[in-house]
């Protein structure tokens, strides 16, 4: 006659325990870890001056750039100097353009009027971008006019967050530090606790520029600068991704992308991760 052996509480918890410990026994041995619940999120943040489409080869090649950014994965982009509806850039919008190319939402801000079309900065995200806003920053008859590109970013699992995108003068130092000193305080209104702002300041890190950026922004290469033009032989730090407030972020990793071919700059990419609500 066989008997059913019926196991109480204890027993089942003394089960839980042997099985639990096996199971991290076996991930130990594939080299795995455990996710833990708790794991804050991250944000993988690119900035890519794309060169109105245009590569070192003279190409103007949407797919490849469409390809440098998907190899990084990013969860948002700024870029700089895109076209929509130029004759140089045969008509095409190119913040639409990439957005289809790379499954990324898109939208466009426009700077100043060139070739038939066009030109300015663009934000691309994999979450929904809301409350777009272009904020024009300082500029005179001597020089291009330039723009701060604006969204509220609203994932659907984590906090959402302000992500804006901005070029600044290349050529004048005087209106580029003046422009610097506005980009803050275009921002400073900003619907949410967490902002990033992203782009090509055309300045290295110890000049006016930054000292002047970096009085209200914390950036994410601070200290571990890398250059990042011109692409096919980088000696200069000109991109950058900062944010604020410092408590809300924690740099997890920051790269520049090793591409020397797609456009004159090359990207930079920096992992963010949230902490406590600020």
């Amino acid at each position: 006659m066989f008997r059913t052996l019926q196991r109480g509480p204890q027993d089942r918890r003394g089960w839980l325990g042997i099985s639990g410990r096996l199971l991290l026994l076996l991930l130990a041995g594939a080299g795995l870890r455990p996710l833990a619940a708790a794991d804050p999120p991250r944000v993988r943040v690119l900035t890519y001056n794309i060169h109105h489409g245009e590569g070192a080869d003279g190409k103007v090649d949407l797919p490849r750039l469409a390809a440098v950014i998907s190899r990084c994965a990013p969860d948002v982009v700024a870029l700089q100097e895109v076209d929509v509806g130029t004759r140089r850039a045969h008509g095409v919008d190119q913040a639409a353009e990439l957005g289809r190319l790379t499954g990324l939402h898109a939208v466009f801000g426009q700077a100043m009027d060139v070739d038939g079309g066009q030109y300015g900065e663009a934000l691309l995200s994999r979450w929904p971008l809301e409350a777009v806003e272009v904020h024009a920053l300082p500029c005179d008859e001597q020089s291009e006019p330039r723009c701060v590109v604006a969204a509220r970013v609203v994932p659907p699992d984590r906090p959402a967050f302000v992500f804006a995108g901005t070029h600044l003068e290349h050529a004048r130092a005087p209106l580029r530090l003046c422009q610097a000193g506005k980009v803050s305080s275009k921002l400073a209104p900003a619907p949410a606790p967490r902002v990033i702002v992203a782009g090509d300041f055309n300045d290295t890190p110890p000049s006016p520029t930054l000292l002047v950026l970096r009085r209200h922004w914390t950036d994410a290469s601070d200290g571990q600068w890398q250059p990042t033009w011109p692409a096919h032989e980088p000696r200069d730090t000109l991109d950058y991704v900062l944010y604020r407030p410092a408590t809300a972020w924690r740099v997890v990793e920051v790269q520049v992308i090793q591409e020397p071919i797609a456009s004159d700059h090359r990207p930079l990419l920096a992992v963010l991760e949230m902490l406590t609500t600020p």
